[in-house]
């Protein structure tokens, strides 16, 4: 198998772990029929995805496809900790929101299966993103790679609320905090993939300037706007749930409960991002 390090047989075991374990979960799901597609059930399309991606790796690893490729070792552990983070948020999700509305029976056995097979697979993503930090050096491992990785996932998940249009699309300025989050995504995402993280001055620098002081200042007015223009009554908000007509027909996840989940989600990666500014102006200054 070569001489790279992560060229090594558990890694491939690791592997075909996680592509038992996720090809299973979305199989009882789907062949049991505990797939309702009216609840917008999102979690066979990540097991999917994650089997897909995860079969794609394993096929250039076995072919030694692998060293054409710059930084392989930190897109494998930017690829496991995601899906470590995925898997983990779907089996949470899928057992707390979809369960209660499948029978008992087989159907909700399979269901109940399906959650334990995609806690399987993401302790299996876990080990991988250990096991590669163990055997390399890569930049990925760094504790600023690990704020930028949480940067980016706590992003993703607002973005899965705020694909909800109604949530912004009533105000001009609720628009313009759709765009906040997706520039802080886009500048988070052009550090990791340009490997601006490291600890020597200058990149260092450019990760401080282009990217973690801008989108700590956006997330700060977003983090206070938000909740403004969607809870007080003075700017067209709705301070109580009752309020909302969507609430009384919805078991779970009304409209409602979205703009709080954004609002909540908002101000965690603002923390995020305040700990990866201080974090960054004391690795400069010790530089």
């Amino acid at each position: 198998v070569g001489s790279h390090p992560r060229a090594l047989l558990q890694c491939y075991f690791l592997h075909l772990l996680q592509l038992l374990s996720t090809c299973v979960a979305f199989s009882l799901v789907v062949i049991a029929g505990a797939w309702n597609e009216d609840l917008n059930n999102s979690s066979v399309f990540i097991w999917c995805f994650c089997f897909t991606v995860t079969l794609i790796i394993l096929i250039v690893e076995l072919l030694e496809l692998d060293s054409a490729f710059y930084s392989w070792d930190s897109f494998l552990i930017v690829y496991a900790s995601y899906f470590t983070l995925f898997c983990l948020s779907t089996s949470i999700a899928y057992s707390i929101i979809y369960l209660q509305f499948i029978p008992d029976g087989s159907p909700r056995n399979y269901a109940i299966a399906a959650t334990a097979f995609s806690c399987i697979a993401s302790v299996a993503y876990a080990i991988e993103v250990v096991w590669t930090c163990v055997h390399t050096e890569a930049t990925s491992c760094s504790f600023p790679g690990l704020l930028k990785r949480l940067e980016i996932f706590v992003a993703c998940v607002i973005f899965t609320f705020i694909s909800n249009t109604s949530l912004y699309w009533h105000h001009l300025a609720l628009r313009w905090y759709v765009a906040v989050y997706s520039i802080c995504f886009i500048l988070v995402t052009t550090a990791i993939l340009g490997h601006k993280c490291k600890c020597d001055i200058r990149p260092l620098f450019t990760c401080f300037v282009w990217q973690t002081l801008p989108s700590t200042l956006f997330y700060f007015t977003a983090v206070v706007l938000w909740p403004l223009y969607q809870f007080n009554e003075e700017f067209g908000g709705q301070p109580q749930r009752s309020s909302n007509a969507t609430c009384s027909s919805v078991i779970f996840m009304c409209v409602w409960d979205q703009r709080l989940a954004v609002a909540i989600l908002t101000a965690i990666n603002l923390l995020i991002y305040m700990v990866d500014l201080v974090y960054s102006i004391y690795l400069f200054c010790v530089s």
